[in-house]
């Protein structure tokens, strides 16, 4: 009698012959273990069909397909049969409750840039500790006449936005993006600022930042926050951009990896404030700190350039009357 593989399931066609549990010519009882079988999804213990002596016709550790004649037994009354498999008891899944929503439109593009983005770019990411006490000086100095002459109040976004500009003018080589056989430069400073809606991410563009002030970009943020809240951003007012900030400080981060907005070669992300012990003049004192992250396209820059990038915008931070010096 020749025995074979048995048929295990649809999406079963072989395994491996894991070991024999009946040595090559001796005699095994019908019903008796005769081989292990190690599938793709379960391990299984097959019996001899009869009783009779066995001849190994293939090896432990050997890998076999359903229908593949592996042993044969002497003595047994048919002429070819398939080893029973000893199934496993099945206990049924639990079931938890469960449901469903269609995937929007919004979440299903958001969905497609993350994956696109580490599909098609070399995202690398490198870290500063920023100390933000002379940040938070000005704007606590400066608040009450800022929002008397601009209508709005002074947040952090505006100081990291124009020390973003100013990085860019001073390193062009990050104001890039690839386009297959040529680096493009671009000779404008729209910075992408990712804002968390109810619908889901979106990036509105501020153009021209370098032309701007303190207050008109602050005036800009506020109109792209009430604009994103409502889903009401223009597919104009999205698109674009040569540098994205992302700010999860609003939300508690103490740091991430931002992942970057292709085409453009870097994304800055800005977390969340926190007092922390560090070392100054030789003493130990409290400050203000934030950790910054650079993530950018390791194609466009190397590591050399993207540590230094990110100093200079935490040259400004650290010290926004520099950029009076401009």
């Amino acid at each position: 009698m020749e025995i074979t593989i048995p048929t295990l399931g649809e999406s079963i066609s072989g395994g491996l012959l894991a070991d024999w549990k009946i040595a090559d010519g001796q005699l095994v009882e019908k019903g008796a273990p005769l081989f292990m079988l190690d599938t793709d999804k379960v391990s299984l213990e097959l019996t001899a069909p009869e009783s009779g002596k066995v001849a190994h016709l293939a090896k432990a550790g050997e890998r076999v397909s359903v229908g593949q004649v592996v042993a044969k037994i002497e003595g047994g009354t048919a002429s070819i049969a398939a080893a029973v498999a000893v199934l496993p008891t099945v206990v049924p899944e639990r079931t938890r409750p469960t449901h469903r929503e269609a995937i929007t439109p919004i979440r299903q593009r958001i969905a497609e840039r993350m994956v696109a983005s580490h599909q098609t770019t070399a995202n690398t990411t490198t870290f500063a500790d920023v100390d933000m006490l002379a940040v938070m000086q000005t704007r606590q100095k400066h608040a009450a006449f800022f929002e008397e002459k601009h209508g709005v109040k002074l947040g952090y976004m505006p100081f990291f936005i124009k020390a973003v500009v100013y990085a860019l003018q001073k390193m062009p080589q990050v104001n890039t993006r690839w386009d297959d056989d040529a680096i493009v430069y671009n000779d404008y400073y729209d910075i992408s600022i990712a804002m968390g809606a109810e619908r889901g991410l979106v990036t509105p563009v501020i153009c021209d930042c370098d032309k701007l002030s303190l207050g008109e970009l602050e005036q800009q943020l506020l109109h792209f926050a009430e604009k994103a809240k409502t889903g009401n951003l223009a597919l104009d007012e999205l698109n674009g951009g040569v540098f994205t900030i992302s700010n999860g400080g609003v939300y508690g981060s103490m740091l991430s990896t931002p992942l970057l907005n292709p085409p453009q070669a870097a994304v800055l992300g800005i977390h969340a404030i926190e007092e922390r012990p560090v070392a100054l003049g030789g003493q130990v004192v409290i400050r203000p700190r934030m950790y910054a992250a650079l993530s950018y396209d390791h194609r466009l820059l190397d590591g050399r350039e993207a540590v230094s990038f990110l100093q200079l915008i935490k040259q400004v931070i650290e010290d926004p009357a520099f950029l009076l010096l401009q």
